[in-house]
């Protein structure tokens, strides 16, 4: 089978392509050149995508004695999830740009291409495992990353390959050491790959520009503040709210909601962020096949954590597939833009992803949740 391996210069792409290369395949690495401008070095664990990354590609494809190519998608890239990335946290959102680059760069764009060229299958360093075409978390729960990748379609999964997902990531380095592999204890990359500096509100700031609105209170609708715009903050904040006095209670106060049409954003106390029920947009189901009523799941909202049982209805909203999803027990801190990603709900399947969706709002209302959900004990994580 002829396989294309991304190789983003880390220890774990590493290793994936030479598992590849030993599973017997022809396997060529491809690094992927997302900025037009890229930086010569990473900083530590800041940043990717530099050309000390390809550089360290290139030389772990020399050592596998496989064929070795940089690939241009900045602009794609720039369009497809920088741009959209932007626009989200101007319309009051908090999305995740590993998802969408995903979504639209490394399983759209870059799979179409090597389709194209004929190769029968896409080869990365993400943390998840598939069995039987379906979508599963990794070995090493601390670093899955099938949240990230519950955006793909059965075709897009059929053409997928995550040769590290059975392994804990300090196998994976020990490995790469054997193997000669000089990442083998290359920093891993956190925070946004196109924000090296860390600093998200500056980066949105000189594009998004002074967009003033107020701070209030959810309880009594009090002026509290003023802020320079809505991209600064994002629903569970707790800090850098530019509130000088404390609640009247002496409580932490938390941003509840976010207006981009008003530029208002609201507080309040860790009670207003109890979520009961979520609908969710741009609807995938990973097997292919959209279930005929609700179904009982665990839903996870955020990349790490916000897991809870629920209750999950397809459904059509805005002329797209969406999702409505009623829980068991409130989840706190779900801000729009983010996915809601389900998994199975009993404990044997409990690491099977079903599908996705991303959140576009939500009720506090209890009465909107579905506390007769169905969890087998042992399903929570």
């Amino acid at each position: 089978m002829r396989v294309l391996a991304a190789m983003s210069g880390g220890v774990d792409s590493s290793v994936a392509a030479a598992r590849a290369v030993d599973a017997g395949h022809e396997v060529v690495g491809v690094h992927l050149a997302l900025s037009s401008a890229p930086g010569a070095l990473r900083t530590g664990s800041r940043g990717c995508c530099s050309r000390e990354d390809a550089s360290d590609a290139r030389r772990v494809a020399d050592v596998l004695g496989i064929p070795f190519y940089v690939w241009d998608f900045a602009d794609r890239f720039k369009d497809d999830v920088i741009d959209e990335f932007v626009d989200a946290y101007a319309a009051g959102q908090t999305p995740n740009p590993c998802l969408t680059c995903n979504e639209k760069i490394k399983f759209a764009a870059l799979a179409q291409k090597a389709v194209a060229l004929g190769f029968d299958a896409l080869a990365t360093g993400h943390y998840a495992r598939l069995a039987d075409g379906e979508l599963r978390r990794a070995v090493d729960e601390d670093k899955d990353q099938s949240y990230v990748l519950a955006v793909l379609t059965a075709e897009q999964l059929a053409r997928a390959m995550f040769p590290v997902g059975d392994t804990p990531k300090s196998g994976i380095r020990e490995e790469a050491a054997r193997r000669g592999l000089a990442v083998a204890e290359k920093p891993d990359s956190h925070d946004i790959c196109f924000i090296p500096t860390g600093d998200t509100r500056a980066f949105l700031g000189a594009r998004i520009g002074i967009r003033p609105g107020a701070v209030v209170d959810a309880d009594s609708g009090e002026r509290l503040a003023d802020h320079k715009g809505v991209h600064g903050f994002t629903i569970g904040q707790r800090k850098g709210l530019g509130i000088d006095a404390p609640a009247a209670d002496g409580q932490p106060r938390y941003v509840t909601d976010i207006d981009p049409t008003s530029g208002t954003v609201t507080v309040g106390s860790a009670a207003h962020l109890d979520v009961w029920s979520i609908t969710a947009g741009r609807a995938v189901w990973t097997s292919g096949v959209v279930p005929d009523g609700p179904i009982d799941v665990m839903v996870q909202v955020r990349a790490h954590g916000g897991l809870a049982p629920a209750r999950a209805t397809p459904i059509f909203a805005d002329d797209e597939p969406a999702i409505e999803i009623a829980l068991a027990e409130p989840l706190t801190g779900v801000a729009r833009g983010q996915a809601a990603v389900l998994y199975a709900p009993d404990a044997q399947h409990g690491d099977l992803v079903l599908g996705s969706g991303r959140i576009r709002a939500t009720d506090s209302d209890p009465a909107s949740g579905a506390p007769d959900a169905r969890v087998p004990a042992g399903a929570h994580r």
